[in-house]
């Protein structure tokens, strides 16, 4: 995992990649979210789809909810950026909507989407 802080209009945001999926699970997610407050100091992540699980994605699941639980507890915001064009599920397009138009939570196609959306809705 590769942690890089920036500064976006005074905004820290922590951009992670990595070649291996970093939540799978609540407990992954808060680690991981921990982890990135502890080393940068930033609440606010951009995270590459493909480092989720898909199971995340399965809203049935219940692990998105609880996860986005536990980020809004810890006052972390979260962008996910990637192609979601492949999910045909309407409950999940239409979550993928709402948290869109929220402040919290986001679904967007590349990563400086996703930077864009956490410094623009601080």
């Amino acid at each position: 995992m590769n942690i890089e802080h920036l500064k976006e209009n005074g905004t820290d945001i922590a951009v992670i990649s990595s070649d291996e999926k970093l939540i799978v699970d609540t407990q992954t997610a808060l680690d991981l979210a921990m982890t990135v407050k502890y080393e940068t100091g930033a609440a606010n992540i951009v995270i590459n789809k493909s480092a989720v699980c898909e199971e995340f994605f399965i809203l049935s699941s219940g692990m998105a909810g609880e996860i986005l639980q536990k980020f809004i507890n810890y006052h972390v915001r979260i962008a996910i950026y990637g192609d979601y064009t492949q999910y045909t599920s309407k409950p999940l397009k239409d979550f993928i909507y709402e948290s869109n138009n929220g402040n919290d939570f986001f679904f967007v196609p590349t990563k400086e989407a996703a930077i864009q959306k956490l410094t623009e809705t601080q």
